[in-house]
């Protein structure tokens, strides 16, 4: 049986620089070997936006948009909604049975991401995030998650529910396994966090060219490097890490001239800018044909929501079955 992949994003803002080096360029050139499910998270976007949910249907079709111009063949890889999964929602009900509150309040990621956002009470739907998120992989019987290794945590976490539910009832699951990459984060345009959009340091995947070079040329650079000449320190240096991420054959000729004095911060921003233009160019000719045709989006969407609810359909029925709660023996 091919390997199938689920990966997706919670749907909280355009897409950036950062989404695209961490995830989607990799999704694009995995849709080539496996089966992939990518799903548009606007469940779980309500853990964080709850209290502004048109937000979150504001960001759908901007995603959508961004995935399809980065790459993401609808074709070969199933574009689809969580809210629009209900079998999603009850999986998670089921799993939550046996999940401990202990097990959710330790898991790293959810300890990280509440104190970044500075929580002191965690509400229900945060807390249950991980619950949630194994609902997601097992509800497609995903194989293979691509992550960085700071969301093993959450894969570990999925991969125990679904042993758990092996040994109450009987095996209906494959084991997710992480496919874990070497995925870079990028530092935020200010340096000092992770790029985000929330944060206002990003640069977004529809970016036009002239935006692009503003935002580069107004970005944070080597702190203790006061004169065109003296020596950098690309090594503090966010714009040479964007380099490294979107200019690599340059990369170490940049180094070298910037540790020497030999290349200014403009000079080195506007052949950043340039590298980046490069690669955003074929997204954004994407971007505006598939922009001619809105319904086309929709008809992506409806397709690959249809496509994976009749595999959370037959899914269920064995789960239910294995619980011994499929009442009337039919499919709901």
């Amino acid at each position: 049986m091919q390997e199938r992949i689920l990966t997706g994003d919670r749907i909280t803002g355009k897409l950036h620089l950062g989404h695209y080096v961490g995830s989607l360029k990799n999704r694009v050139e995995l849709q080539n070997s496996y089966e992939c499910f990518v799903l548009l998270a606007d469940v779980q976007a309500l853990t964080t936006h709850f209290d502004h949910p048109a937000i979150v249907c504001d960001n759908l079709r901007h995603v959508a948009m961004d995935y399809l111009a980065a790459g993401i063949d609808p074709n070969r890889s199933t574009l689809f909604i969580q809210s629009m999964i209900p079998e999603i929602a009850e999986l998670t009900v089921y799993f939550s049975m046996f999940v401990t509150v202990n097990s959710l309040r330790h898991n790293p990621t959810i300890k990280t991401e509440a104190a970044e956002r500075g929580y002191k009470q965690l509400n229900y739907g945060f807390l249950g995030y991980p619950v949630s998120q194994a609902a997601d992989i097992a509800i497609c019987r995903a194989t293979l998650i691509p992550v960085g290794e700071d969301q093993v945590p959450h894969i570990e976490q999925t991969r125990k529910i679904i042993r758990r539910f092996h040994d109450l009832y009987r095996p209906v699951f494959p084991e997710p396994q992480a496919l874990v990459g070497d995925i870079p984060r990028l530092t935020g345009l200010d340096g000092g966090r992770k790029m985000g959009k929330s944060s206002g340091n990003a640069i977004s995947l529809d970016s036009s060219p002239q935006q692009v070079k503003e935002l580069i040329q107004k970005a944070v650079t080597d702190p203790e490097r006061i004169h065109k000449n003296d020596p950098g320190h690309p090594d503090i240096c966010p714009i040479y890490s964007y380099h490294q991420a979107f200019n690599a054959p340059q990369a170490d000729d940049i180094y070298k001239n910037c540790t020497q004095g030999t290349i200014g911060c403009f000079e080195c921003k506007t052949k950043l800018a340039a590298k980046i233009n490069e690669l955003l160019e074929p997204m954004n000719e994407r971007r505006e044909a598939i922009s001619n045709y809105p319904k086309q989006i929709d008809e992506i969407l409806i397709s690959g929501t249809e496509r994976a609810r009749a595999l959370a359909r037959e899914t269920m029925q064995e789960v239910r079955e294995a619980m011994g709660i499929a009442y009337f023996a039919q499919p709901r």
